[in-house]
C-alpha cells in the first residue's frame, strides 16, 4: 500500500492517477472526503499522532514537505512499518542563498527524512506549469496578462512528470538515496508562454512584465513578505536554478517531458471555468 498526501493538489492528485494506473494499492491521504478513484483516508499532517489508521499497512508514503512537525512526521511513519519516502521538494533546497524562508522549510524537510532511516527520494522540480493557472483571473477580464519577472526564463514541468518520477521512485528499486533535479523541456519566459497558451484557447493573448516594486506590491496583498522576500532572491538575485533543463524525466519514465504546448492544451478547459 502507497499512501499520497496532498492527493486533492497539482502534484499529490497526479501521483494518485499515475500509481492508480498501475494497479497498486493506493491510499490518499484528505482532511475531508474527496472526489478521488483509490481508498481515502481522513488525517492532518500537522498532527502524526492522527495518522495510525492512514499508515495501516503501508509501505511507501509520496510526502509535500513544510508541515509543522517533520522529524515527528518521519518518526510515526518509520514506526508504522513505512519503508520509503518520496519527498516533493525543490530547486530552493540547493538555491546559493538559503536563508530565505522556502529554502528553509525545504531543506528542514529534506533533513528530518534523510535522518529518519527511511529510504528516500528527493524531487526537487522546477515551477510548475499549472503556476499558469493564476492567471485565470486576469483572463476572464482581458487579453492582456500582468505578471512578474517577466525577464526569467524557467524550464516549468507539467506535475504530470513530477508524478510519473514518483510513481517509479516508490514502485522501483534503485532510487533510494537518490535527490532528483527535474525539469521540462525548455526554458520559456513568461511572454512565451502566455503566447502558446493562447494559442491552445484560440485566443489573442499578451503579455505585459511587471515592474519590480509594483509586482512587489502586488504579491505583499496575497503572500507574507517573508515570501516575497523568497521569490526575489530566487528570480531577481537569480539564487536558484530553474532555467536548467535535465534529463531526468526521460531517463526515468523512458520518455521526454511534456512541453508547455502539450499542458496547455490538455488543460485549456480549466481556463473556461
Amino acid at each position: 500500500m502507497i499512501l499520497v498526501t496532498g492527493a486533492t493538489g497539482n502534484v499529490g492528485g497526479a501521483v494518485v492517477h499515475a500509481l492508480a494506473r498501475t494497479g497498486e494499492p493506493v491510499r490518499a491521504l484528505v482532511r475531508e472526503p474527496a472526489d478521488l478513484p483509490v481508498e481515502q483516508a481522513v488525517g492532518d499532517l500537522d498532527r502524526p499522532d492522527s495518522l495510525a489508521a492512514a499508515l495501516d499497512g503501508v509501505r511507501g508514503v509520496f510526502l509535500l514537505p513544510g508541515y509543522r512537525d517533520m522529524p515527528g512526521l518521519a518518526a510515526a511513519f518509520a514506526s508504522a512499518g513505512v519503508e520509503r519516502v518520496v519527498l516533493l521538494s525543490s530547486q530552493a533546497a540547493v538555491a546559493t542563498d538559503t536563508h530565505n524562508v522556502v529554502s528553509q522549510y525545504m531543506i528542514r524537510s529534506e533533513t528530518a527524512v534523510r535522518a529518519s532511516g527511511l529510504a528516500w527520494t528527493f524531487l526537487r522540480p522546477a515551477a510548475f506549469m499549472s503556476n499558469a493557472l493564476r492567471w485565470l483571473p486576469q483572463l476572464r477580464a482581458s487579453d492582456v496578462v500582468s505578471d512578474a519577472f517577466g525577464d526569467v526564463p524557467i524550464a516549468s514541468i507539467d506535475p504530470a512528470d513530477i508524478a510519473a518520477v514518483a510513481a517509479q521512485a516508490l514502485l522501483e528499486p534503485g532510487h533510494e538515496g537518490r535527490a532528483y533535479s527535474l525539469s521540462g523541456p525548455e526554458a520559456l519566459l513568461p511572454a512565451d508562454r502566455v503566447r502558446i497558451l493562447g494559442q491552445a484557447l484560440g485566443r489573442d493573448l499578451r503579455f505585459q512584465a511587471l515592474a519590480d516594486e509594483e509586482a512587489r506590491t502586488q504579491m505583499s496583498a496575497t503572500m507574507p513578505i517573508e515570501y516575497v522576500k523568497a521569490f526575489f532572491s530566487f528570480y531577481r538575485d537569480h539564487t536558484i536554478d530553474e532555467t536548467t533543463v535535465h534529463p531526468t524525466v526521460e531517463q526515468i519514465t523512458g520518455r521526454p517531458p511534456r512541453t508547455f504546448d502539450q499542458w496547455a492544451t490538455t488543460h485549456a478547459a480549466d481556463f473556461s471555468k
